[in-house]
């Protein structure tokens, strides 16, 4: 049987295993982003690019800075971020993950543009609903040791983890990698953020929006993470106080969770948009999407380029 007639046969019987095969053999970083504004502001400095449609996805493979890289969109949502990032580790070769995206801030010390690193990813949102017992509440069952505090009905509960080289056990936080974050911290200092947006093309006349400073990178930390777009003040406290949490999103913890399971490396950066509550009168992130995003891109551009051949 010709080879492209037994290609045909094992596609239409198991469309599974040919699915699953690699698109090459190149290790590669993947530099993941979650949407529009964050491709947008990283595609331009892939060099030699090649895109791969995956179900549905684009994939783009090329170079930034002469390290070979994967571009892609995990989607919004933490179910798009864990199926989309176990689809690329399942064909590629993946060397680490790069996470560039916007977030909500939650640490009160932290500014609109700013970006932050953390140490770590837990999920708010894995928890038990309790029932009110008389003047408390009661959860369905045993509140762990080390577990964040409730807040109201919510008791987090952590979420059951295991690799290849740790057993299964229940965590509230996954760690970065720490050599990724060694060189997040040598390279922070020496990138240039942006302070201003750009006027609207369709309002030529306005004048660009500025913050009233120039926004920092921070590394360490917790960020967390849930389906759910957070604009609630007393909620935000709440995670500060309870979590510890600098910054919030809607997928990286889901990404922090899939490469814990696969041993790969992986790192965020997150610049803010919002505060995801804090920001006074209205949220912020439609303003500053496209300038959180840009600052993103800058540290994580300067961090792949500094990364070992």
């Amino acid at each position: 049987m010709p080879w492209r007639a037994a290609i045909a046969l094992v596609a239409g019987c198991f469309p599974s295993l040919v699915y699953a095969q690699k698109i090459d053999d190149v290790p590669r970083t993947v530099v993941m982003t979650a949407f529009g504004p964050e491709w947008t502001a990283l595609v331009k400095s892939v060099d030699s690019p090649v895109e791969h449609a995956i179900n549905g996805q684009v994939f783009m493979t090329g170079t930034i800075a002469g390290k070979p890289v994967v571009l892609m969109k995990s989607g919004v949502s933490m179910v798009n971020a864990a199926m989309n990032t176990q689809l690329v580790l399942d064909r590629f070769t993946v060397r680490r993950i790069v996470f560039s995206g916007i977030a909500g801030g939650v640490d009160p010390a932290l500014s609109i543009g700013d970006v932050v690193v953390p140490d770590d990813w837990g999920q708010y949102l894995e928890a038990s609903f309790a029932r009110k017992a008389g003047q408390r509440w009661q959860p369905p069952e045993a509140v762990l040791p080390g577990a964040p505090a409730n807040w109201q009905f919510i008791f987090p509960r952590g979420t059951t983890v295991t690799n290849a080289a740790s057993p299964p056990a229940r965590r509230f936080r996954i760690a970065m990698d720490p050599a990724l974050l060694a060189l997040a911290r040598k390279v922070a200092p020496g990138v240039t953020m942006e302070r201003c947006v750009a006027p609207d093309k369709s309002a030529p006349a306005a004048a660009p929006q500025c913050l009233p400073r120039t926004p920092r990178v921070m590394i360490g930390g917790t960020g967390v993470s849930a389906g759910i777009f957070a604009d609630n003040a007393a909620f935000r406290r709440y995670l500060q106080k309870a979590w510890g949490a600098r910054v919030l999103d809607m997928e990286s913890a889901a990404v922090a969770q899939v490469a814990y399971t696969n041993m790969a490396p992986a790192i965020v950066f997150r610049s803010l948009s919002d505060l995801a509550g804090g920001d006074g009168d209205r949220n912020m992130e439609t303003t500053f999407e496209n300038l959180a995003s840009i600052n993103s891109a800058h540290v994580v551009l300067a961090f792949v380029a500094a990364l070992p051949d």
